[in-house]
């Protein structure tokens, strides 16, 4: 197997990205699958462990830094744009396209976590996504609004909306606006303020189990009024017959919006259920991340060989 150096374009930002190439040889181009990336997240991390088992399995697999965020480019550092999360994963299609390796008939698309919500607008819109899998996904304006678990206090989002406005105003003065920092010093903090599913994303992104030095431990002020107008979840029904996965953990507070999402779905669908892992489990605990990656890998082998 081979991992390659790729970059694109997506509304003229440079985009970095690992294209992941099976080792065996083929008669002819292959099916692919561009994976994107949970929140904060970079190719390096959960993404990249999901390419490249699915590459080990015969696929075309493409991770890739969103804009803004890990090695690609875009200013300021760590905007979540969802618009342009959307915009990111089109373009990723459209450089798969023009690759040798690919057959453009038969391009997928794996989301997790935030990026599964992105993923599901993305298929919605563009037609040359033949399936779409995720694994924990949420839509990131839903999460930001009413929480990991859907019971947040509206006020909290509120404040929040305070925040971003009062940060656009000191950027207007000329000043550096202050950034939203996600994770808080110690994972007992982290879970005081977000339970476990707070202390896991701690453990995950900031401890040795994922870390890794170009993902961002905060979000601009920005992202936050960009995400009070979007709901990935509207254009769902425009995936129509197109068939979806959504990988989910039976521990997963965030399991409300998979559900939510299968609900909209019209065509051919099918939520698979991975027992007791949470949210975050499923970015890298093997005994976990196994079982998924043989059901996605399924899915696509059937669903882009037709």
């Amino acid at each position: 197997m081979a991992k390659i150096d790729v970059t694109f374009r997506s509304t003229g930002i440079p985009l970095a990205g690992h294209l992941h190439l099976p080792g065996t040889p083929a008669t002819g181009p292959r099916p692919a699958i561009v994976v994107g990336h949970p929140g904060t997240g970079v190719k390096e991390q959960a993404a990249g462990l999901y390419a490249r088992q699915l590459a080990e399995r015969g696929f075309v697999a493409l991770a890739y830094d969103a804009a803004y965020q890990g090695e690609s480019g875009g200013e300021p550092r760590g905007l979540e744009d969802p618009a342009q999360r959307v915009e990111d994963l089109k373009a990723a299609v459209s450089f798969l396209t023009g690759r040798g390796e690919v057959d453009p008939d038969r391009i997928g698309v794996l989301g997790i976590c935030a990026s599964g919500g992105y993923a599901l607008s993305a298929t919605a819109g563009d037609r040359r996504v033949k399936a779409v899998a995720t694994v924990s996904a949420v839509d990131v304006a839903r999460q930001f609004r009413l929480g990991a678990d859907g019971a947040q206090d509206p006020a909290v989002f509120v404040g929040m909306l305070d925040a971003a406005a009062d940060a656009r105003t000191v950027e207007a003065r000329g000043e550096e606006p202050p950034v939203l920092t996600l994770f808080p010093d110690t994972v007992e903090k982290a879970y005081a303020l977000g339970g476990e599913h707070g202390a896991e994303g701690f453990e995950y992104y900031r401890t040795e189990r994922g870390r890794h030095p170009r993902s961002a431990g905060f979000l601009t002020w920005s992202s936050i009024d960009r995400m009070a107008a979007f709901d990935a979840f509207a254009p769902i029904p425009l995936i129509g017959r197109r068939p979806l996965l959504m990988i989910v953990g039976t521990r997963a507070v965030t399991s409300w919006m998979s559900i939510e999402a299968f609900q909209r779905a019209t065509g051919p669908k099918e939520i698979f259920w991975i027992d007791g892992a949470s949210h975050v489990d499923l970015y890298d605990k093997e005994k976990y991340v196994d079982p998924a990656v043989e059901k996605i890998a399924g899915f696509f082998g059937e669903n882009l060989n037709r």
